[in-house]
């Protein structure tokens, strides 16, 4: 006998529901939130990616090393993110259409953007996420979920610190990237 398309969908389910002693609502909710962050980890990456490969101007090496190196943190952060999420039982990310779904940033098509702008945008940015990580960690803290709390403060410090050298490498350039 064949299962129909809702069961197979039911017994998949299944397979991915890891034993937690947080609730079926608590893992949910914060698998929820944690694919949110990593849905917007990933725009991230790209976006400080472009920005690093086409960073132009006289702080060139600066700009272009600074959004390499964060770049590279923003990245080290996804797995462990989503890997938090199965480890609560429930499912992570899927594709790229799902991430663009999911995300709250917004990916910079344009053509050129000056450094000046690069840096403001990403520095913007930077700050979303962590708004977002702090709303994730109190939903952490309304279930108890101590260890992707104890996640999310890691990498809200990283993203704080990426705030700060970008709003100071911001405040030191002209709109020209001088």
């Amino acid at each position: 006998m064949a299962l129909n398309v809702s069961e197979s969908r039911d017994t998949e389910r299944a397979s991915l529901n890891t034993p937690s002693d947080l609730s079926d609502e608590a893992t949910a909710l914060v698998a929820e939130r944690i694919n949110r962050l990593v849905a917007d980890a990933y725009v991230l990456y790209l976006k400080t990616k472009n920005f690093h490969w086409h960073v132009s101007g006289p702080n060139f090496r600066d700009f272009h090393e600074m959004l390499d190196d964060q770049s590279q943190q923003i990245l080290e952060s996804i797995d462990p993110l989503a890997e938090r999420a199965r480890k609560l039982g429930q499912p992570t990310l899927h594709s790229l259409a799902e991430i663009l779904r999911l995300a709250a940033l917004r990916e910079n098509e344009q053509e050129f953007v000056s450094p000046y702008d690069m840096l403001v945008e990403l520095m913007n940015d930077n700050v979303a996420i962590a708004k977002s990580m702090r709303e994730a960690h109190g939903i952490c803290d309304d279930w108890d979920d101590v260890a992707t709390a104890s996640l999310i403060e890691q990498y809200l410090d990283e993203t704080e610190k990426r705030t700060w050298f970008l709003f100071e490498a911001a405040r030191a350039a002209d709109s020209g990237g001088h």
